[in-house]
């Protein structure tokens, strides 16, 4: 019994680990995958390509803060007082910046 429980622990322990790396949600994942694929192309391929793409920036970059930065790029898109914040404060730029190293990591790896 000892035995079974201690197997049990060793096996569930790296699927506790697993989610806490994966914390992208999978419908965010394939918003991300057909959007890529709009845009390189309706293929095989660019499937692989793209899921590949996602893994590694959710490797790199966790989900509240890829949700960050994609709201500041959106935001910066509006025009408007209220948006203007979302261009100048630092904070923000950073969500952005790592969101594009973790993009070029992506891009370097995948495509």
């Amino acid at each position: 019994m000892r035995v079974a429980v201690a197997a049990l622990a060793i096996c569930a322990a790296p699927m506790a680990n697993a989610q806490e790396l994966n914390d992208f949600p999978t419908n965010a994942r394939a918003e991300y995958v057909f959007a890529c694929m709009a845009t390189n192309g309706q293929t095989r391929e660019m499937l692989d390509r793209c899921s590949c793409a996602i893994d590694q920036i959710a490797s790199v970059i966790g989900y509240e803060d890829y949700v960050a930065a994609e709201t500041v790029l959106r935001m910066r898109q509006v025009s408007g007082e209220r948006a203007s914040m979302f261009r100048g404060m630092p904070e923000m730029t950073e969500y952005v910046a790592t969101l594009r190293r973790a993009e070029a990591e992506a891009e370097l790896l995948c495509f």
